[in-house]
């Protein structure tokens, strides 16, 4: 087998590790092996050069929301009763207005969505 493993500096060396890592994919190796180890030491150095590279920006306070809601099965009107207000709700959907603290709260609260992504700064309607 082979344990050949090196950083991730270049392009190059990224489409190597995919390269590595792609047979592990048809055939688990068995847990506690040595392939096992390779396998998970390939994945933590490719998620490290992706997160390096290609970033992704978490959703903002709207995006999780409506993310919620379509996950969840929950309505507009289920927004209006935790926030206490329809027109509230609207506002809010159509970024018209910020949440408050206790809106964020209650939206962690309730429908378990993290609340850093609650109190990052909305973007605009675009």
């Amino acid at each position: 087998m082979n344990m050949d493993i090196r950083p991730l500096k270049t392009e190059a060396d990224y489409d190597w590790a995919l390269a590595e890592i792609e047979p592990y994919f048809e055939a688990p190796p068995p847990l506690g092996s040595p392939e096992a180890a390779r396998f998970d030491v390939l994945a933590v150095l490719i998620e490290d050069y992706e997160s390096h590279h290609w970033p992704i920006d978490p959703p903002d306070a709207v995006d999780a929301i409506r993310t919620r809601m379509e996950l969840s099965g929950y309505t507009q009107t289920d927004l209006a009763a935790l926030l206490g207000s329809r027109s509230r709700a609207s506002e809010i959907l159509a970024r018209r207005r910020g949440l408050t603290m206790a809106q964020a709260y209650r939206l962690h609260r309730e429908w378990l969505i993290p609340a850093d992504v609650l109190i990052r700064p909305m973007h605009s309607p675009g």
